[in-house]
């Protein structure tokens, strides 16, 4: 009997060590999920990080580093297992005036900085920022990005030779039908395999991922990038790099919200906002150029490959310096054809159909419609996740001003004897409110005694404090007196501290 206790004891550690223990070590199901999730994002990444360096202005070896470091990095650091971070558009669209201005080694430069700004606005907790952020921006977040990624593979379909057309086709519709025989192997690895063994044993000559850039032919090398330390180098690279460190987190913090909901799990936002800082230090001391949160191949891994831990980001970038190096002739040869079928088939598993319903339509307020709207418009007009998420939100919020300040209403009761009259305010007292409520009161027919009862209301800034404090002068000037009752406690020490004391009432 004495041994039960020691045996407990010693099973404790065990059980610890079996909950702590990652799905994927214990599952074969998950492990393999995990590996063919990895696979196929890395093969998808891979035109995606030269195109982005195109755009950047940098070499293609540079976002393929910068897609290695951020995804094995994140992988580790990050806050949301499965979500992938790598080189993006929106970062190079960022950085590359910096990169054409004044060459790689400023730019490397801003991304480490950016990461160090990432690191200190996490640590600062603007991840509690995205509360803010309404549901109905967050649909416009979603489908303007499944518009986005639709209209860049579009431009892979024009001035294309026509057997391109077809493989399309036959690869939308591959990824279609085989989850039908089988889930075991995803659909897209099957349909990039397909369509890549067809064109290269039949001939066919269509755009490759070769044709994009060349392909790295060994691992980065660290170093400190090739810039003064100076006062100016700080100031040129500043703007930049918090610039970048914004439309960064932004990104990421949204994609990670996205996921949450898809997966029906939480996230630490906080420790994610950190990560990606963490992410981007690494990945500039390896020369490369910066990231965030890829929406488009974290789509492909957690909603398209089913993807749910860290092992599938960290195999996403280690798999892509391996078929960068390892199998790079053969990587060239996978037709663009096979990875724009699979971003359209993204692109259509991201939007969200249901919102433009005619039936949620007719029961969606006009001013959650107008938002989504406006969140849409912004980001493909301008290309801009951060800009089209920034007017959503500014949106939303002036609409919902509007739609509180309504709702203060002021009711006046006479005592029978005529020397009281009780002043009812009910609602939300903020600046765009209680602007209108000194005209809801009859200064001059009013009796001597005036009370006014905010028991149903609540007093939110200074705007509604000076309000009350001319209500009150108005009535002193004709000799009347004013009480004021009801005030709930934040109200009232909002109202005792401010009362008197500001100008103009």
């Amino acid at each position: 009997m004495s041994s039960s206790p020691a045996r407990a004891s010693a099973a404790s550690p065990s059980a610890w060590a079996a909950r702590l223990r990652p799905d994927w070590l214990t599952d074969p199901k998950v492990w393999r999920t995990e590996v063919l999730a990895g696979l196929v994002v890395a093969l998808a990444l891979i035109p995606e990080a030269i195109s982005f360096s195109i755009i950047a202005g940098v070499d293609p070896a540079i976002g393929l580093f910068a897609s290695f470091t951020m995804a094995v990095t994140i992988a580790i650091v990050g806050g949301r297992r499965a979500m992938i971070s790598a080189a993006t558009g929106a970062v190079a669209l960022v950085i590359a005036p910096l990169n054409r201005e004044h060459g790689l080694g400023y730019l490397v430069a801003a991304v480490i900085l950016a990461g160090v700004f990432q690191v200190i606005l996490g640590a600062l907790g603007v991840a509690k920022l995205m509360r803010f952020i309404p549901r109905s921006v967050m649909v416009g977040f979603v489908n303007a990005l499944a518009v986005l990624i639709f209209m860049t593979q579009v431009s892979e379909l024009r001035n294309v030779p026509w057997a391109v057309y077809p493989l399309v086709a036959a690869g939308l519709l591959l990824m279609l039908f085989f989850p039908k025989i089988t889930g075991v192997i995803p659909a897209p690895l099957v349909s990039i395999a397909i369509l890549t063994a067809v064109t290269v044993a039949a001939g066919i000559a269509v755009p490759t991922v070769g044709d994009k850039g060349a392909l790295p032919s060994s691992l980065p090398v660290p170093g400190l990038p090739d810039v003064p330390f100076t006062t100016d180098t700080l100031m040129t690279i500043a703007p930049y790099a918090f610039a970048m460190a914004l439309v960064g987190l932004m990104e990421s913090l949204m994609t990670a919200k996205l996921v949450d909901d898809i997966t029906d799990t939480r996230s630490d936002k906080t420790r994610e906002s950190i990560g990606q800082g963490i992410a981007n230090i690494v990945t500039g001391f390896f020369g490369g150029m910066g990231g965030c949160a890829m929406i488009g191949q974290t789509m492909i891994n957690v909603k398209v490959s089913g993807a749910r831990t860290r092992l599938s980001t960290f195999l996403a970038g280690a798999f892509l310096m391996v078929l960068c190096i390892v199998f790079g002739p053969v990587v060239s040869d996978i037709p663009m054809a096979a990875l724009v079928a699979v971003m359209v088939m993204v692109c259509f598993a991201t939007f969200d159909w249901h919102s433009i319903a005619p039936k949620t339509l007719k029961r969606m307020p006009v001013g959650e419609i107008a938002v989504m709207v406006i969140t849409v418009v912004c980001v493909v007009a301008t290309h801009n996740l951060a800009v089209g998420v920034v007017a959503g939100s500014v949106t939303a919020m002036v609409i919902f001003a509007r739609r509180v300040a309504h709702h203060a209403e002021v009711t006046a009761v006479t005592d029978p004897d005529g020397t009281t009259v009780v002043y009812r305010v009910t609602g939300a007292l903020f600046f765009a409110s209680s602007n209108e409520l000194v005209g809801r009161f009859d200064y001059a027919s009013d009796p001597d005694r005036v009370v006014i009862d905010l028991s149903a209301a609540h007093v939110w800034d200074a705007s509604s404090v000076a309000v009350l404090d001319t209500i009150e002068t108005k009535y002193a000037q004709r000799g009347k007196t004013v009480e004021i009752t009801g005030l709930n406690d934040p109200s009232a020490n909002l109202h005792g501290r401010l009362s008197g004391e500001l100008a103009g009432h």
